[in-house]
């Protein structure tokens, strides 16, 4: 299996890199997109996930979009199965992948090819059931104290999510590398979009509120009613958690809204922390126009 090119074009939310990755891929011929992010795979989930419009999806391939039902548990060793499916079609096209990401382990997973555990429904059933994440996050300080020095102790699905694997496979969680990298030479080529952190702040809160007034909240409401409901990963999805808990009346839609800037922000915040540690990535600081000063280095890759 051959790809002419491959080439990431990275960032935290809000950065632009979606805007960047449509430009550059409808200027040179034959590039289909992967979207490399862990909620853009949920059908209906269109407006809080930022997703590519249905123009952008019929101008340029798109993969890894609308594969899962929200009521579906998503993890990155199905991301994996799906990207490898992706790629046997762009290679079958003669194509480049342009990757766009969003969720730093799955960039990763596609750059380094990481070796993704297996999933033990049975074991996470247990463990959910089990309300007491303090209690959780003891047990897996004892099993596994190189992964919980990577995860937010308030983190009870990742917590989860390293537990089965460390019940289920008999290894540690921290064994199979996610978020440990050695950044080894790879040609696949990333480019880095960053904005100065007030700037970003700014575009975030703004890009929230234009959430809203497309129709986030009945977008969450529609999703929240369906039949099989939503899964604790889909609810996790930044601004759907809060608007759910603007639904059931537990919050003002003024709180939630709040509520999901700051959250968002604070995300933004722990994805350039993530992507900080790869030295292989090229970064641009944007000061006006992604798509003016970013393009350009993604078009260079991609010729």
């Amino acid at each position: 299996m051959t790809i002419k090119k491959s080439v990431v074009v990275l960032g935290p939310t809000a950065s632009g890199k979606s805007d960047v990755a449509m430009a550059a891929a409808t200027m040179v011929p034959n590039v289909h997109i992967i979207a490399a992010d862990a909620m853009q795979v949920y059908r209906r989930m269109d407006i809080g996930t930022a997703k590519p419009t249905e123009d952008d999806q019929s101008r340029v391939v798109h993969y890894c979009v609308d594969v899962a039902e929200p009521s579906e548990r998503y993890s990155v060793a199905r991301f994996a199965e799906d990207v490898a499916a992706a790629r046997k079609k762009i290679s079958k096209a003669d194509a480049s992948e342009l990757i766009v990401g969003g969720t730093g382990l799955y960039v990763t997973a596609l750059v380094d090819g990481l070796s993704m555990p297996g999933d033990y429904p049975k074991i996470r059933a247990q463990l959910e059931a089990n309300r007491d994440t303090e209690a959780l996050y003891e047990q897996l300080s004892e099993l596994d104290p190189e992964a919980v020095k990577k995860i937010d102790p308030n983190n009870r699905r990742r917590m989860i999510r390293a537990l089965e694997v460390c019940l289920g496979s008999g290894k540690t969680f921290s064994s199979f590398g996610e978020g440990i990298g050695a950044y080894p030479p790879v040609d696949t080529v990333q480019i880095g979009i960053k904005w100065q952190r007030e700037a970003l702040r700014e575009r975030i809160a703004l890009r929230v509120h234009k959430m809203i007034e497309a129709g986030l909240v009945d977008e969450v409401r529609g999703v929240l009613n369906e039949p099989k409901g939503i899964s604790d990963t889909a609810r996790q999805a930044l601004g759907y958690k809060e608007i759910i808990e603007h639904i059931e009346r537990r919050w003002s839609l003024e709180e939630a809204i709040d509520a999901t800037i700051l959250r968002t922000q604070q995300f933004a915040v722990r994805q350039e922390r993530w992507y900080r540690r790869d030295p292989r990535i090229q970064w641009v600081e944007v000061q006006n126009d992604p798509i003016a000063e970013v393009a350009p280095l993604v078009l260079s890759a991609l010729g």
